[in-house]
C-alpha cells in the first residue's frame, strides 16, 4: 500500500505541466505550439517572457523536489522509486496524453533531494557548459553523464563529503537509469546537432 501511495503522489506531481498552465494564463498561447512545442522552461523561454521562463523553470524543479523529500521523510526505502516516478510523470503526464516535457528541472529536482552536492554539480555543470556552447541540450545531456561519471568512478569521494546522503548505495543504478532517458527524450535535439539546426539559448 505504501508503494502504490509514493508511485500515485510522485506521478501526480510531476505531470503537472506548469509550463503550459502559466503560458495559457499569463500569455493566453499554447506553449506546444510555440518552438519546439516542449512544455518545459527553454521553450517557454521562446514566448520572450523570461519571468514565465524562470517561474517554469523553478516550478518543475520544486514537483521534482517536494515528493522526493516527503517519501524520504515518510517511507524511505521508496525514495528512489519516487524520484523516478515524479521524472517520469513530467515526460509523460496523463493529461497531456503522454506527451510531456525532457524531464531536465524535474530530474534536477530530484537530484536535489537525493543528494545537495550531486544536484549543485550538475547546475555548476550546466552552466558552465551553457556559458561554451549555448545549448541547453548539450548542457543537460552532458551535465546528467557528469553526475552519472562522478557517482560511479568516485562513490567513495561523494559519500565522505554527503553525510546526508539520502539513497542506497545503488544511487548509480538510478542516475544510469535517469541519463538514458535523458538521452531518449533528447533524440531530436541530437539530430538537430548533428545536422546543425539545433537552435541556441540566449544567455
Amino acid at each position: 500500500m505504501e508503494i502504490i501511495l509514493v508511485i500515485f503522489f510522485s506521478y501526480l506531481s510531476g505531470s503537472i505541466p506548469f509550463g503550459l498552465i502559466l503560458t495559457k494564463i499569463f500569455t493566453n498561447k499554447d506553449v506546444r505550439k510555440i518552438g519546439s512545442g516542449n512544455i518545459g522552461a527553454t521553450n517557454v523561454l521562446r514566448t520572450g517572457n523570461k519571468i514565465l521562463a524562470g517561474t517554469t523553470l523553478l516550478l518543475d524543479v520544486l514537483k521534482g523536489y517536494v515528493p522526493v523529500i516527503i517519501t524520504h521523510q515518510l517511507y524511505s526505502e521508496h525514495v528512489q522509486i519516487s524520484a523516478l516516478i515524479v521524472f517520469l510523470g513530467h515526460i509523460f503526464p496523463f493529461w497531456l496524453k503522454f506527451n510531456g516535457g525532457k524531464g531536465v528541472a524535474t530530474y534536477l529536482g530530484a537530484l536535489l533531494a537525493l543528494s545537495l552536492p550531486l544536484g549543485i554539480l550538475f547546475i555548476f555543470t550546466w552552466i558552465i557548459l551553457a556559458l561554451i556552447f549555448k545549448y541547453s541540450s548539450i548542457s543537460s545531456m552532458f551535465s546528467s553523464l557528469t553526475v552519472l561519471m562522478v557517482t560511479v568512478f568516485r562513490d567513495n569521494a561523494i559519500k565522505a563529503i554527503d553525510s546526508s546522503l539520502l539513497s542506497t548505495p545503488d544511487i548509480k543504478l538510478i542516475l544510469f537509469i535517469f541519463f538514458i532517458i535523458i538521452i531518449f527524450t533528447h533524440r531530436k535535439n541530437i539530430f538537430n546537432l548533428k545536422n546543425k539546426i539545433e537552435k541556441k539559448i540566449k544567455i
